[in-house]
């Protein structure tokens, strides 16, 4: 992982203390922001967040999870899945196939091309 240079203020909120970014990929950001998106238009509290994440991260480790940055942003995906089901009128069923529906589209991306879904599948 390269280290953001030092001289670049517009990055220093996602610079971890040893330099290296904090996120090792986009999609964990973007899962945080939608937990934070969600948490402020109210759809759950962020108590309701903390503690289904914290739930989702005990019942990792009692798994015996390998203590990871994939391991903990795998969680961060449940516990969104679990709260938009538990507060919204979306379904385990709906987000099955739409997690399908990304699956298959990013298997027929060619690599370095940015993964779209197909408009008839939205």
């Amino acid at each position: 992982m390269n280290a953001i240079d030092s001289n670049d203020t517009s990055l220093k909120p996602l610079v971890g203390t040893d330099g290296d970014p904090v996120f090792d990929e986009a999609w964990q950001a973007q899962a945080l922001a939608m937990a934070d998106s969600l948490v402020t238009s109210g759809l759950f509290s962020a108590s309701n967040w903390s503690e289904a994440l914290g739930q989702s991260l005990k019942e990792s480790e009692h798994r015996a999870d390998i203590d990871s940055q994939h391991t903990y942003y795998c969680c961060v995906l449940k516990t969104l899945e679990q709260l938009i089901q538990n507060h919204s009128d979306i379904d385990a069923k709906l987000i099955d196939r739409k997690r399908d529906d990304w699956e298959q589209a990013y298997l027929r991306t060619p690599h370095g091309q940015g993964v779209t879904l197909d408009k008839k599948l939205c």
